[in-house]
């Protein structure tokens, strides 16, 4: 939708239900909580690391509510896993574990990648995408690895008495310093890498409505996905999510949400590049 709301007459394609949509909005609004409460405590001789803190209440209230957006995230990682498992045991759909209806990489990920780079230096044509690409898979398992690393180092912080009737003692100096790194790492990543490929880049800027309404033009799915196009269409699929058009409520509430996400983390990444250059932390 290229952040603009189209003609009547555009035909729009069912992709997230509401659902994923959720997820993705909880999964956003607790990254962004614990990235904004987190980093003072890192950067905290920075300048603006007790004004931001002061923001929350204080370095007491900002911990409480860090925890708050931990348990949120945590909630929303099981819950889509939850759902992973009833589609692929209950429902036995077992494109979720392999196919192009999958997350798990796959051969063709790896030529679509070739092919990319290929085109981007004008040594070919683009590659036909399927529903996910390959980047989208990344940033997929990189929560994965976010949950194990951040998560689990942050949950040996929170509760320290309970890990420490059975690991040693050094263990927590090592999960203190890969929380704060891993943390840093992921922040950086999302509010740049994933928020260019998702909003900034030339053919989004400013901004990609899709996970906010869950729907795409017709004419978009076949450019940006023109393998999944046309394995839909040679399937009869297409016209059974072929819906209407995203009412003006939620297009709104989407562009507001996702543009304050983006400038919060962009700005989040300045102060963070500004504490690292200038006083070299």
């Amino acid at each position: 939708m290229n952040g603009r709301l189209q003609p009547v007459t555009t035909r729009f394609v069912q992709r997230f239900d509401r659902a994923d949509r959720v997820m993705h909005g909880s999964l956003m609004l607790s990254f962004l909580g614990l990235a904004a409460t987190g980093l003072p405590l890192l950067f905290s001789t920075a300048p603006w690391a007790s004004w931001l803190s002061r923001l929350f209440g204080g370095p007491v209230v900002a911990g409480r509510l860090h925890r708050v957006f931990a348990i949120v995230m945590i909630a929303v990682f099981l819950a889509h896993l939850a759902r992973l498992l009833h589609g692929i045991v209950v429902g036995k759909d077992y494109g979720l574990l392999w196919g192009p209806r999958s997350m798990v990489p796959q051969p063709r990920d790896l030529r679509d990648l070739n092919q990319h780079l290929r085109w981007f230096v004008g040594l070919g044509p683009r590659p036909s995408f399927e529903r996910y690409t390959y980047w989208e898979k990344f940033d997929y398992w990189a929560v994965f690895w976010g949950m194990a690393i951040i998560g689990g180092s942050g949950l040996l912080l929170w509760f320290p008495e309970a890990f420490a009737a059975f690991l040693p003692g050094w263990v927590f100096n090592v999960a203190l310093m890969v929380h704060g790194e891993e943390a840093l790492l992921a922040v950086g990543f999302i509010f740049t890498i994933h928020f260019f490929n998702g909003h900034l880049r030339p053919e989004k800027f400013p901004m990609d409505m899709v996970i906010f309404t869950g729907r795409l033009t017709e004419s978009d799915l076949r450019h940006e996905r023109p393998a999944e196009f046309e394995r839909l269409s040679a399937t009869g699929e297409l016209e059974d999510l072929i819906v209407g058009r995203p009412s003006e409520r939620s297009w709104m509430a989407g562009r507001v949400f996702g543009t304050s996400a983006v400038l919060i983390g962009l700005t989040l990444v300045g102060l963070i590049v500004y504490a690292v250059t200038v006083y070299r932390l």
